[in-house]
C-alpha cells in the first residue's frame, strides 16, 4: 500500500493545448507559453520542453529565479520573460542583509535582481514603471526587454503619460505589452475599454504588442494584436473549456472505521454521523494543497461513486464518508482530480478558482509525467 498520493501530469495534453490556442490566432501572431509558479504547479523543468516541442518559443514567469530555473530546461533558443520586472535596489538590501549562518563561508551568488543575473540566464525584464525602465536601460545597455503599460488594471504597468515620457524607444524594448482584468466574463464593459485603451496608447508605436492571456485569446481577433500568452488554459483550466484535462489526482485509503450517529469527526468537530457510517481516511491535506477550506464541500471518487469529504481537512489527512461504498479499504485510491471532477470543480466546492488548486499542488505527492 503506498503511503503517497499520486500526481499525474500529462504533457501531450498540455501540448495540444498549446497549439489549440495557438490555432485560434493566424499564424502571424505568436502564442507565448506562461510557466510562473512553476508551470501552475505542473513542473517547469518538464512542462517548457515540452511546449518547446510543441512550437512554444517566447515563455514568461513572474520572477528573475524562475526564469534561470526554466533557462536550464528550455536551452538557450527560447525567450524568457520576467514579469515583475528590474529592481535593482533589492541587490542592494540582499547585500546589507546577514547571510545564513550556514552560508557565511560560501562565496555568494549573483542577487537575483542584479543585471548581471539577467545577462547571465538570457532572462527579459517586463519594465512596469518609469524608474524599472531608467535602471534596465542604465545597467543593462541594449539588453533585450519588454514594456508594460496600465490600460485600466490597475496593478502594474506605466500609466500612458509614463510612458510617452519614455520618448522614442531603445531598440533593446522588444515587447509593449498590458493586462486584462475581466476577460474570463463576457461581455464586460472593462474588455472593450481596456482594447481601445491598448490601441490608443499603442498604435504607431513600431513594436509588437501583447494584450492577451487565455481569456484574452478566447474573446477573438481584437484582442490578439501580436502576440498571444496562453497560461491557465494550458494545463486545463477555464475559461478554456475546450482544454483537455492535463492533471488527475488519487490519494490512498490509509484507514477506515465505523462510527455510530452522533460521533464527530475531525478538528473542531463540524461533522457528525446521523446515522451508521464508515469514514476514510485519506494521505492528503492542506500541506498538499487541499485547502481547509474543502472540508465538507468538496468529494473525491471511487470507481465514480462520489464520497463527500467528512470534517475539516488537516495539514496531512483528510477524511471521506464511504458508508455503504465497501470497495473504500485501505489501499483503494480515490480521485481527488480526473474524469469524474476537474480542477474547476473542486475549485467551485471550496470556493475558490482553478488557478488556486493547481498552483497549490504540493511536493509530497508521487509525480509522474505522461508523454509520448
Amino acid at each position: 500500500m503506498t503511503l503517497t498520493g499520486a500526481l499525474t501530469i500529462d504533457l501531450d495534453a498540455i501540448a495540444a493545448n498549446w497549439r489549440a490556442l495557438d490555432a485560434l490566432s493566424p499564424p502571424s501572431v505568436e502564442t507565448a507559453a506562461v510557466v510562473k509558479a512553476d508551470a501552475y504547479g505542473c513542473g517547469a523543468a518538464r512542462v517548457g520542453p515540452a511546449l518547446v516541442r510543441a512550437g512554444a518559443h517566447t515563455f514568461f514567469v513572474a520572477l528573475p529565479a524562475e526564469g534561470a530555473l526554466l533557462r536550464k530546461s528550455v536551452g538557450p533558443g527560447p525567450d524568457i520573460y520576467i514579469l515583475a520586472g528590474y529592481a535593482p535596489d533589492t541587490a542592494t538590501l540582499a547585500e546589507k542583509l546577514p547571510p545564513p549562518a550556514t552560508e557565511r563561508n560560501r562565496e555568494p551568488a549573483a542577487p537575483p535582481s542584479d543585471a548581471a543575473f539577467y545577462r547571465a540566464h538570457a532572462l527579459r525584464p517586463v519594465l512596469n514603471s518609469v524608474p524599472q525602465a531608467t535602471a534596465w536601460f542604465r545597467d543593462a545597455p541594449g539588453a533585450p526587454c519588454a514594456l508594460q503599460i496600465d490600460t485600466g488594471m490597475n496593478r502594474l504597468g506605466m500609466e500612458g503619460s509614463e510612458f510617452i515620457s519614455l520618448g522614442p524607444l531603445p531598440e533593446a524594448v522588444r515587447l509593449v505589452m498590458s493586462h486584462f482584468a475581466c476577460a474570463d466574463e463576457p461581455g464586460h464593459a472593462l474588455t472593450s475599454a481596456q482594447i481601445s485603451a491598448f490601441r490608443r496608447m499603442t498604435d504607431g508605436v513600431p513594436r509588437p504588442r501583447s494584450l492577451a492571456a487565455t481569456a484574452g485569446i478566447l474573446i477573438g481577433p481584437d484582442a490578439h494584436f501580436d502576440m498571444t500568452r496562453a497560461g491557465i488554459g494550458l494545463y486545463g483550466g477555464l475559461p478554456f473549456a475546450d482544454a483537455r484535462p492535463a492533471v488527475t489526482l488519487h490519494l490512498p485509503i490509509l484507514q477506515t472505521r465505523d462510527i455510530g450517529p452522533g460521533e464527530p469527526v475531525g478538528y473542531g468537530a463540524t461533522w457528525t454521523a446521523t446515522r451508521p457510517s464508515r469514514i476514510a481516511t485519506l494521505s492528503g491535506g492542506y500541506a498538499d494543497g487541499l485547502i481547509r477550506a474543502m472540508g465538507n464541500r468538496a468529494a473525491g471518487f471511487l470507481d465514480g461513486r462520489p464520497l463527500p469529504f467528512a470534517g475539516r481537512v488537516s495539514m496531512d489527512l483528510v477524511t471521506l464518508d464511504v458508508t455503504g461504498c465497501p470497495e473504500a479499504a485501505p489501499g483503494a485510491m480515490v480521485e481527488i482530480i480526473g474524469p469524474h471532477q476537474t480542477v474547476d470543480d473542486l475549485a467551485a466546492a471550496a470556493g475558490t478558482i482553478g488557478y488556486e488548486i493547481l498552483t497549490a499542488l504540493g511536493s509530497r505527492y508521487l509525480r509522474r509525467y505522461r508523454e509520448a
